[in-house]
């Protein structure tokens, strides 16, 4: 993977990235920020294989560092998992101050009408605020995933989860109980979490193009589906630095940021923020999607990737981030130069070789395959001079990618996969895909899916009148890879 280029500047001037984010640039030194222990800190994380696809760092009022891997970029949505968390408990401060509803509200009270027949005295003692630090009395986890395959109303469904402890005792992290929270800002509020944030929020922030998922009780799930720009999930954790205060408004009470961001549960929660990394808390999503808050220094970081773990990169982080923050301004030129050239680096473009095959004896043959757990029925393959157009067909309908012949195409997709991409079915997704030929018989297709961390490699091998599929992803939740299809030539 290789990347998209950075946009440092010596001083704190406005260039064209700052002038299509709202924020101003400005010069790592400048800003106190040792540019030396940044490079550090991604020797370390190159060094652990680990796949970050952009860095954002800002202080005193600046971008002073940031990075974006091809085909990532300043302009690209992203999905960001449970980030999303952090940015519902802002909503959640915001609701509880207009007085829409309390902390010590019973989470029952609420939903009247989706209760069992059988209320338990845990379930009834349950309230707004062990939602908000995950301790719901849960005994383990409802992730996303789980949640996304589910087509009846997620209410009754929290509802019949069993509550085993007493609520306010056990920290479990699950997104069932963001869940709830976005279901309760709804019931009282009459708008989703992102009609309510719309106007207190994201517009005085300069959010442009976010979505958010819309689950089947009608409202945004509070603990993911947000897709924005990387440097509108920066000013989250830059807000939140500045205690709520944006631009001479305060949009979140500088009383509610110090309560979510301190230890309530876990020796590392509070309301849907991670905590206790040395008076540092983050915003943090899967497979890291983060923005880390270090308020003390006044700094803001955002990361996304496509990394097993938050545990894989924090060791780097609790390393590197302390020493690189200083009171005064640095003069080092050559080491802010060093960064930026090595940041510079990640927009390079991938670069392929495909050998010469006749893709004729290929192209435009449909391919029955054989009965399979995941309901394919036919395959086939279009070449032209320069791209190969894929399709695939199941149940649902036919589904194309269209990949570079030896190069790289942009486009759109809604080829199947939620097993490998957390749960998630990516309509409409946007695809950078290439294909390239490894032999005479072995195509290998790599489509990256550009808001998201999946990056899908598909190899194919012909044989003869048959071809064997093999699909298999970078990261994921739980299984990388998909069983091999095995498709044969139809006959008239």
């Amino acid at each position: 993977m290789t990347p998209s280029k950075p946009h440092l500047s010596p001083a704190p001037v406005k260039h064209a990235s700052a002038a299509a984010d709202g924020l101003d640039r400005g010069g790592p030194g400048a800003a106190g920020v040792d540019a030396g222990a940044v490079e550090a800190f991604l020797d370390d994380v190159e060094a652990a294989g680990l796949e970050l696809h952009s860095l954002m760092l800002h202080r005193h009022g600046r971008v002073v560092a940031e990075g974006w891997r091809w085909p990532y970029g300043p302009a690209r949505l992203r999905v960001m998992h449970s980030y999303a968390k952090s940015v519902t408990a802002c909503a959640i401060g915001l609701a509880i101050a207009e007085g829409h509803f309390g902390l010590s509200d019973k989470v029952v009270s609420f939903f009247p009408d989706k209760l069992p027949a059988v209320v338990s005295d845990n379930l009834a003692a349950m309230t707004v605020e062990d939602l908000l630090t995950m301790r719901t009395g849960h005994d383990g986890e409802t992730g996303g995933p789980t949640w996304r395959g589910i087509k009846t109303s997620w209410i009754t469904e929290f509802f019949k989860i069993p509550v085993v402890h007493q609520p306010g005792t056990t920290y479990v992290y699950t997104s069932a109980a963001s869940y709830m929270l976005g279901a309760i800002l709804a019931k009282t509020t009459r708008q989703t979490l992102h009609e309510y944030l719309k106007p207190r929020l994201f517009e005085p922030l300069g959010f442009e193009g976010e979505t958010w998922d819309i689950g089947p009780d009608g409202f945004n799930p509070g603990g993911n589906g947000l897709t924005c720009r990387v440097s509108d999930a920066l000013k989250v954790g830059i807000l939140h630095a500045q205690n709520g205060l944006w631009q001479g408004r305060q949009l979140i009470p500088a009383s509610w940021i110090a309560q979510a961001t301190q230890t309530h549960a876990g020796g590392r929660y509070g309301y849907h923020w991670v905590t206790n990394w040395g008076g540092a808390y983050c915003a943090l999503g899967m497979f890291v999607q983060m923005v880390m808050v270090f308020p003390a220094q006044g700094a803001t970081l955002a990361l996304t990737g496509a990394i097993d773990g938050s545990q894989l990169v924090m060791p780097f982080l609790e390393k590197h981030f302390p020493r690189t923050f200083h009171t005064g301004p640095l003069h080092n030129d050559a080491a802010d130069a060093r960064l930026q050239a090595r940041l510079a680096t990640w927009r390079d473009v991938p670069a392929l070789a495909s050998a010469a095959v006749d893709t004729a004896r290929h192209s435009d043959k449909p391919y029955r395959v054989a009965d399979n757990p995941l309901g394919v029925r036919d395959l086939r393959f279009d070449f032209t001079a320069d791209r190969c157009v894929f399709h695939l067909t199941d149940s649902d309908g036919t589904h194309t990618v269209t990949a570079g012949l030896g190069a790289w195409i942009e486009g759109h997709t809604d080829m199947p996969g939620r097993d490998l991409h957390h749960g998630y079915h990516l309509r409409g997704a946007t695809v950078v895909a290439s294909a390239v030929w490894k032999d005479a018989s072995t195509l290998e297709m790599t489509w990256i899916f550009a808001e998201t961390a999946f990056r899908d490699t598909v190899l194919c091998r012909f044989n003869g009148s048959q071809v064997t599929l093999e699909r298999r992803v970078n990261v994921n939740s739980a299984a990388r890879a998909h069983p091999p299809l095995l498709g044969t030539l139809a006959t008239a």
